[in-house]
């Protein structure tokens, strides 16, 4: 049995390709004994089609799934149509998120942030579905202050959340000082670290950057002194996410929630090492 739950994200692949590999990547991860696969939601709903595909896909194949759903630019019947469709399916699980609004769209629609959307899913479909959201150990990029993101974090779990899955992050201090803070104003759901594999630096430095996630300036210059040898920087990854996820293990973390990128490689061997195989 594995020490602690452990879970697995996928986004939904835009061609046959694509789709092949992320079968692929399932048939390898799934063996391991993940609580869910969750699959993602495109900025506006820009990927709502893709990603009923492949969550039916999951679902057929009698796998747990937590779908991604983001309000910003719907309106509340499209919500309504989207939950009623995820409920006939028999999903127990939803990762409830604002969302980025998409550009060129100028209407926020009816949702303007995910406490909304958590407070509407419980009206109208009562305890139906666990509820996760997501959770800034570093902070969101466009919180005012620390104080402020806390505020928004507490207002989503009072809307009637469940747990919180993190953005990625390489500082375990900054996950244990964020849960020390939650707990200090009375929040009590599990926040699961999310855990994303080092195997590409130019692509996790842009993705970083937009999202506001710290990668610390040892690790940078480490992966920058690597240059093109993919084979380099995937060791130093897994030797530095390992050390984290062994860290926050030892520190309580209720769970983990892998970033795969739709890749079973990295996730696979950081679970091997971990003993969550």
């Amino acid at each position: 049995m594995s020490p602690i739950p452990f879970s697995f994200e996928l986004f939904p692949p835009k061609t046959p390709a694509g789709l092949e590999r992320l079968q692929a990547s399932v048939a390898e991860l799934r063996p391991l004994g993940p609580e869910y696969f969750s699959v993602t939601y495109g900025a506006g709903g820009s990927t709502r089609e893709r990603t009923f595909e492949t969550v039916a896909w999951l679902r057929e194949q009698g796998i747990d799934t937590a779908p991604h759903l983001s309000c910003i630019g719907s309106q509340r019947s499209e919500i309504d149509e989207i939950l009623d469709h995820y409920r006939n399916q028999g999903i127990h699980r939803l990762v409830a998120l604002r969302g980025d609004m998409p550009s060129g769209m100028g209407e926020p629609g009816d949702f303007h942030h995910a406490d909304e959307l958590v407070r509407h899913i419980r009206a109208t479909q009562g305890d139906w579905f666990r509820i996760e959201v997501a959770a800034y150990p570093e902070f969101h990029p466009q919180a005012a202050n620390a104080r402020a993101d806390l505020d928004h974090f507490e207002h989503k779990v009072k809307a009637g959340a469940d747990g919180a899955i993190t953005q990625y992050f390489y500082n375990a201090d900054a996950y244990f000082a964020f849960r020390d803070d939650c707990v200090r104003r009375g929040i009590e759901v599990p926040i699961v670290p999310g855990i994303m594999p080092i195997t590409n630096y130019l692509q996790l430095a842009r993705f970083s950057d937009a999202c506001g996630a710290e990668i610390p300036r040892w690790v940078r210059k480490r992966l920058e002194a690597c240059g093109d040898d993919l084979e380099a920087i995937r060791a130093f990854g897994h030797e530095v996410v390992l050390g984290q996820c062994q860290r926050l293990m030892q520190g309580g973390a209720p769970a983990f929630h892998f970033y795969t990128l739709n890749q079973a490689a990295p996730a696979l061997a950081l679970c091997r090492d971990l003993g969550l195989a």
